[in-house]
């Protein structure tokens, strides 16, 4: 066994004999000798003597007691397996998460190269400015008391100018993030059992959250402009799906744009079938090149249920979304998002409200913009460098995120797996397929590393072998 580093070298052969005297002469609680006979009975000075003895602190095979001396750690009993094999039977049918909702709840294993975040790094937080609205936000009258339901009416106020003259304050709900947002529309929507159409590929949030309530899911074909609405009219057809859900603006995880002429079919194929359209417009402030086009709630505002977030262009902690909807829907809306946790934290709200009218917000959003415009060029100039074996469907314009199709019959979960192995986490395609997916790919995405470590995620990734599935 080595030292490690700043242990001196001798404390190594001190450590393996008091070891052995631990597991042969000493019992739990006897004291151990003092460092100056340790010091006198191995010839070792005192140094080494108690880097011997950290060491075994640290392995909890002894404890320090000041004033008193050393002990051997009490062993702790075993702590008994209960038996709750009575669970399985109430549970009856497991809720088991999508594989990429699952990676995203976890943390990155440590030494990977986050490809597979869906938030940003810690470098594009705007932390001072999070620290300063924080600690005002906490100090504002009235703000840690019950709040309305629908959310402060500042916060509702500023969603609803973002949208325009169509939408007021009393349109909007205020929610605990996105994912929380997507569940509230989806569970007054969408009955058990009753059809949901969505696109394919699609955002693994929404189908987690339909396979929780029951829904019955109808995968809608897209392309790089979007959804198609020839094959969307027929899925209405044969469906009679009253409820749509897609992004139009930069899809996860594709990055498509929905082109203006279907923006307009897909308004005209929702009135024809008289469904709502659930829009999602997580992206709204990642555009990385012009202006993106309005939500499709500006064309429809009674048709569509709209979604915002502004987690994706603050960070991950600072969870604030708007539900927007006209008519009986927003009344229906209200009372499941009540249902779920009465209202949402007056401190977060206060917090949220004070970032995005702050005179930073419109900096903040520039530079995180042209970093991770840089980013993607990055990663999109090394796959053609080091990959032109992959197939990259197309270069966003927004978003986090590069669409990659593997090599016909690759096998997508092998071949993340071999990336982790190379040091790179990437999302594996088909968990982002309501159904059997049309090919084999991964999402790769720039979010949350710079670009000198996307370079290398890479060329990492350029050694991993390609397995048939």
């Amino acid at each position: 066994m080595k030292p490690t580093q700043g242990e001196p070298q001798g404390s190594v052969r001190i450590l393996e004999a008091l070891r052995a005297l631990l597991e042969q002469e000493y019992r739990p609680g006897d004291r151990l000798p003092s460092v100056r006979d340790l010091t006198r009975q191995y010839q070792a000075s005192p140094v080494t003597v108690s880097a011997a003895l950290t060491r075994l602190v640290g392995e909890g095979r002894i404890v320090t007691q000041p004033g008193r001396g050393t002990f051997v750690a009490q062993v702790s009993a075993p702590t008994p397996v209960r038996d709750v094999g009575w669970q399985t039977v109430a549970l009856s049918e497991t809720l088991a998460l999508p594989g990429e909702m699952q990676t995203m709840l976890s943390p990155t294993p440590a030494g990977l190269i986050p490809l597979g975040s869906g938030y940003t790094d810690e470098s594009l937080h705007p932390a001072d400015l999070l620290h300063r609205t924080a600690a005002s936000a906490a100090r504002r009258p009235g703000i840690w008391s019950r709040l309305p339901p629908e959310g402060l009416e500042a916060l509702r106020t500023w969603f609803a100018q973002q949208l325009g003259p169509e939408h007021r304050p009393e349109d909007l709900l205020i929610a605990p993030g996105g994912q929380a947002a997507l569940s509230t529309a989806l569970r007054a929507l969408v009955p058990p059992g009753a059809p949901l159409l969505v696109e394919s590929p699609t955002y693994y949030g929404v189908l987690a959250a339909a396979r929780t309530i029951g829904a019955r899911l109808i995968p809608v074909p897209t392309d790089t402009h979007g959804i198609r609405p020839d094959l969307l009219h027929a899925a209405f057809r044969a469906s009679g799906a009253r409820v749509l859900y897609l992004q139009p603006l930069y899809a996860n995880p594709t990055g498509a744009v929905l082109s203006p002429e279907r923006r307009a079919e897909v308004i005209r194929a929702a009135e024809e079938a008289g469904a709502f359209i659930v829009e999602d417009d997580y992206a709204r402030d990642l555009n990385l090149h012009g202006t993106p086009p309005p939500p499709l709630a500006v064309l429809a505002p009674d048709r569509v249920v709209y979604l915002r977030s502004i987690t994706k262009s603050t960070a991950p902690g600072l969870r604030v979304a708007a539900i927007a909807a006209l008519g009986p829907v927003r009344t229906r809306l209200r009372n499941a998002r009540a249902v779920e946790d009465y209202f949402l934290s007056g401190p977060i709200q206060e917090t949220a409200l004070q970032v995005l009218t702050s005179r930073i917000w419109p900096r903040h959003l520039q530079h995180l913009r042209g970093t991770l415009r840089g980013r993607r060029d990055v990663m999109r100039a090394a796959l053609a460098r080091h990959l032109p074996h992959l197939q990259v469907m197309g270069t966003p314009a927004g978003g986090f995120n590069l669409w990659v199709r593997l090599p016909d019959h690759t096998d997508d979960l092998t071949y993340v797996a071999d990336a982790a192995r190379q040091g790179v986490q990437v999302s594996a395609g088909r968990n982002y397929f309501p159904a059997e997916p049309d090919g084999s790919y991964v999402r790769l995405s720039y979010a949350a590393c710079s670009a000198q470590r996307i370079e290398d995620a890479v060329l990492r990734l350029a050694a991993v072998p390609l397995h048939s599935a």
